[in-house]
C-alpha cells in the first residue's frame, strides 16, 4: 500500500463514497491524507448512512459537512441527501456549491434550507454534467443566465415547479440526454394543465406520479420512454421515428400517441393498463423490428377484444420474447389462438393470470405449439391464501395439464412465479 501513487489513493477513496468512510480511511497515514486533500473526486452525504447524522442537531452538522468539503480541493461527485434531517440554513449550504461548483460534474442534492436555495443561479453556466434535486422548488427560469452547458442528465423529484418553468429549463440544458419526473409539483397558470417540453437532444424521459390535462414531447432524438403512475388526459410524442423503448405502468390516458414512425421500436411493455387493443396494435404495427411485447395485467376497452397471436406474428417477425397476462373469456380463445403463422424466434415466453380458469391451461398450449423454437417458459400466477373448493380444484387440474404437456416440451425450461 505504501508503494500506491497518491492518485491512485485519492482514486481508492473515491469508490467509498460515503463520507464518513473516506475520513476514516484517510486518516491511515500522511499519503492517505494528501489523498484525500488534493485527489478525492467524490463524496457522499447521506441520512442513512450514519445514524449520528439524525442525532445531531442542524448547525453541528453543518459545521461537520463544511469542514469535510472544505478539505477536498477537486470535487466532481457531490451528494448530499439528508431526507432525516431538519431545515439547514441557506447561507452553509450556498458555502458547499460556491467551493465545489467550479469542479463539480454530478450533484444529488436533497436539502430542505430556510430560504429555499437557488441550486440554477449557482451551478449555472458550469461544467456540471448530471443534476439531481430532491423536495426543492425552481421558480423564475432564465435560460440566458441559468444555463446548463454540459448537462446530459436531468432529475427532478418531489420538485415544486411550474409548466413554463420546466420547458424553459429544458431549454437552458442544450446537450441534455436523460430527464426524470417523478411526482413533480406543476403550479397551474389556468384551469388547464398543459405541459409542453422541446428538445433535440433528449434521449430518454422517464415520468412518474404525473397528472395532467395534456402532455406534449417534442424530441427528435427520444430512444427511451416510460410513464408510470399517471394520469393524461393526452399524451403526445412528436419526433423523426427514433423511439426504441416504449414501457407503460398503471397509466390512465384518453388519447395517446407516439407518432406514425414507429419502424425502430424494439421493446413494447404495456402493464396494468386499459386497452384499446384494434387502436394501441395499429398504433404499432409497424415496428417489424420488435424484438420484446409485454402485455400484462391488461384490461380491454370491449368485452370481446383478446390480443391475436396471428397479428403478432405476422408483425413482429423478429420477436424473441413474449409476455402476456389478462383475462381470458370463454368465446374469445378460440379467437385469440386462430391462424397458423408461428412465432419463429421467440425463445422466452412469460404467461401469467389474476383469476386462474379452466382456460388457462388450453392458452399454455396454444401458445407452445406457436413457438417451435421456444428455450424458457415462464408462469405468473396470484394465488390467494383463502382458497375455495372450487379453486383448489382449478389448481389441481391445471396442475396435472401442466406436468403432462411438458412431457411434449421436454427442450424448454420451465419456472413458475406465484404471489
Amino acid at each position: 500500500m505504501e508503494d500506491l501513487p497518491v492518485e491512485v489513493v485519492g482514486n481508492i477513496l473515491s469508490r467509498l463514497g460515503a463520507a464518513r468512510e473516506v475520513v476514516v480511511a484517510s486518516a491511515t497515514c500522511r499519503k492517505w491524507r494528501e489523498a484525500y486533500r488534493k485527489h478525492l473526486h467524490t463524496l457522499s452525504f447521506n441520512s442513512t448512512d450514519w445514524a449520528v447524522y439524525r442525532d445531531l442537531t442542524p448547525i453541528r452538522l453543518e459545521i461537520l459537512i463544511t469542514r469535510t468539503i472544505f478539505q477536498t480541493t477537486g470535487l466532481q461527485g457531490l451528494s448530499i441527501l439528508m431526507d432525516d434531517v431538519d431545515v439547514f440554513s441557506a447561507s452553509a449550504v450556498i458555502a458547499w456549491l460556491m467551493y465545489t461548483r467550479e469542479t463539480l460534474r454530478r450533484l444529488i442534492y436533497n436539502v430542505r434550507t430556510s430560504p429555499n436555495v437557488n441550486i440554477l443561479e449557482i451551478c449555472g453556466r458550469q461544467r456540471l454534467e448530471s443534476l439531481l434535486l430532491a423536495h426543492n422548488s425552481i421558480t423564475g427560469v432564465e435560460p440566458n443566465f441559468q444555463r446548463f452547458p454540459c448537462l446530459k442528465s436531468l432529475s427532478l423529484s418531489c420538485v415544486s415547479i411550474s409548466a413554463l418553468d420546466l420547458s424553459l429549463l429544458l431549454t437552458a440544458c442544450p446537450k441534455i440526454e436523460t430527464l426524470e419526473l417523478v411526482d413533480p409539483e406543476i403550479a397551474m397558470s389556468d384551469a388547464q394543465v398543459t405541459v409542453e417540453l422541446t428538445s433535440p437532444t433528449l434521449k430518454s424521459i422517464y415520468v412518474e406520479g404525473i397528472s395532467l390535462d395534456k402532455f406534449i414531447l417534442e424530441a427528435d432524438s427520444i430512444e427511451c420512454l416510460h410513464l408510470k403512475d399517471c394520469a393524461l388526459e393526452i399524451f403526445e410524442l412528436i419526433g423523426k421515428g427514433t423511439l426504441k423503448h416504449f414501457k407503460i405502468d398503471d397509466v390512465s390516458v384518453l388519447h395517446l400517441d407516439i407518432g406514425e414512425l414507429v419502424e425502430n421500436l424494439e421493446i413494447v411493455d404495456i402493464s396494468n393498463f386499459t386497452i384499446i387493443w384494434p387502436k394501441f396494435y395499429q398504433m404499432i404495427s409497424r415496428s417489424s423490428k420488435l424484438q420484446r411485447l409485454r402485455l400484462w395485467d391488461m384490461v380491454f376497452d370491449e368485452e370481446d377484444e383478446i390480443v391475436d397471436l396471428e397479428t403478432i406474428a405476422v408483425c413482429f417477425p423478429q420477436l424473441s420474447h413474449l409476455s402476456l397476462s389478462y383475462d381470458l373469456r370463454d368465446g374469445v380463445l378460440h379467437y385469440g389462438l386462430q391462424g397458423s403463422s408461428h412465432l419463429v424466434n421467440v425463445t422466452v415466453l412469460e404467461i401469467g393470470w389474476i383469476v386462474i380458469n379452466d382456460l388457462f391451461s388450453h392458452w399454455v398450449e396454444g401458445l407452445l405449439e406457436r413457438c417451435p423454437n421456444l428455450k424458457k417458459l415462464i408462469i405468473h400466477g396470484i394465488i390467494s391464501e383463502a382458497k375455495s373448493h372450487d379453486e383448489c380444484q382449478i389448481l389441481a387440474r391445471f396442475t396435472s395439464s401442466i406436468v403432462q404437456l411438458m412431457r411434449k416440451y421436454l427442450h424448454v425450461e420451465v419456472q413458475f412465479e406465484y404471489q
